[in-house]
């Protein structure tokens, strides 16, 4: 059970920071699809290195925000917060998780250390969204409306899940040892089972092509079609841009078809939902503050489109990323085991008739864990350059 160990802050006032950042997301999204992604187009490398800039600067500003917010209890924030009760490093008996005050500087750390873990571990998804693109041969130009959307779906099952994880760990703190065990068990798995690779098995694409109309041809950049077949472009005199040719009479069906492009959506949606169950719990190991967790994670996977157009043609050329990922998720579920696991050691012993003594918690501390997830990330790019794969150096072309 949560311990109180703080006045509680009028909870309309933290209601109203969700609201906020919430505004703010709306407000960089809009901006994205309404004014700078307007038309379909390819990203280039350029335009993508610099969105990339702009998005983790955002990400790494937003910590200074933290900071002060926090540290002046803004709207609430850190005020009656629940958080890793440093009692529980020397008293077996203390509970794991209280409410009370987070100051300004231990905030932004754990949000530092929950964006930079969330965004290493985005670098997987990069991986499956490539191969996602490359089997629904998605034309580059349209790859950025799957994502656009793909993010939108990721803020809504992200946040619901965040909240859920939060309600959970507060009212259950042995949750906490199921999450740590989840993540280890994901990191072997990463390490010792290779997953299916050919999205046509994928459960959801079967269910939409078995319920639902569907044709093999794009229609530009629309997920619904009354095509029958594959349109026809022309060049436009004024413009010099190609431009969609209007549906011979007679070819238009009276139902909606599903294309390509939504078979694509589902499968990114698909695979957010499945990477964020990795790393929801690995935040929780950060810290129990719903605010920092959901921060944190929103930030790290509102740039992984720019990141995807940065790294796709050269993430399989770090090819020590995938170690440095298992490493991380690891490393970060044993830090959750230790936190969690030595409270009930006794009471599980108890179970079995054993005569455990009572042991306390063991933390590994916030900057330890950032040093650790930073390190890890700089080696794995570092070894990739110097010992390139069947001797190919990355960012070559070949």
């Amino acid at each position: 059970m949560l311990a109180q160990t703080d006045a509680a802050a009028p909870a309309d006032q933290k209601l109203w920071a969700y609201v906020a950042f919430i505004g703010l997301v709306v407000l960089f999204l809009a901006l994205d699809l309404g004014v700078f992604h307007r038309e379909a187009h390819e990203v280039a490398m350029k335009e993508a290195v610099s969105w990339s800039v702009v998005w983790v600067t955002c990400g790494l500003a937003f910590s200074v925000f933290v900071y002060f917010a926090y540290e002046n209890h803004w709207l609430g924030l850190g005020l009656a917060t629940p958080m890793y009760n440093p009692a529980a490093l020397v008293d077996a008996s203390a509970a794991t998780i209280i409410s009370g005050e987070v100051r300004g500087l231990d905030a932004a750390k754990q949000y530092l250390t929950g964006y930079v873990v969330e965004k290493s571990l985005a670098m997987d998804n990069i991986f499956v969204i490539a191969l996602v693109f490359g089997f629904f041969a998605v034309p580059a130009k349209y790859q950025h409306r799957v994502l656009f959307w793909g993010i939108i779906g990721a803020l809504l099952m992200r946040g619901g899940m965040i909240f859920l994880g939060s309600a959970l760990i507060l009212k259950y703190q042995w949750v906490l040892i199921v999450f740590g065990g989840f993540l280890i068990l994901t990191a072997l798995k990463m390490a010792f089972i290779k997953g299916n690779d050919d999205p046509a098995n994928n459960w959801a694409v079967r269910v939409c092509k078995r319920v639902f109309p569907t044709v093999d041809f794009y229609d530009g950049q629309r997920f619904f079609t009354k095509r029958t077949v594959k349109p026809t472009y022309s060049m436009d005199a004024g413009t010099r841009k190609d431009v969609m040719d209007a549906a011979p009479a007679g070819t238009l069906s009276a139902k909606w078809a599903i294309t390509p492009l939504f078979l694509a959506l589902v499968i990114v949606e698909i695979t957010d939902l499945v990477f964020a169950v990795d790393s929801i719990p690995a935040i929780f190991a950060i810290t129990p503050d719903p605010f920092i967790v959901f921060t944190s994670n929103i930030f790290a996977i509102l740039g992984l489109r720019a990141l995807y157009f940065c790294l796709a043609a050269l993430i399989l050329k770090f090819r020590f990323l995938k170690p440095a990922l298992i490493v991380i998720l690891a490393f970060v579920g044993v830090k959750l085991l230790l936190l969690s696991v030595p409270p009930y050691v006794h009471v599980i012993g108890a179970k079995f008739g054993f005569e455990w003594a009572a042991m306390h918690a063991i933390k590994i501390d916030t900057t330890v864990s950032l040093l650790v997830v930073v390190g890890m990330l700089s080696l794995a790019v570092v070894l990739s350059a110097l010992m390139p794969a069947k001797g190919k150096r990355v960012g070559s072309g070949g």
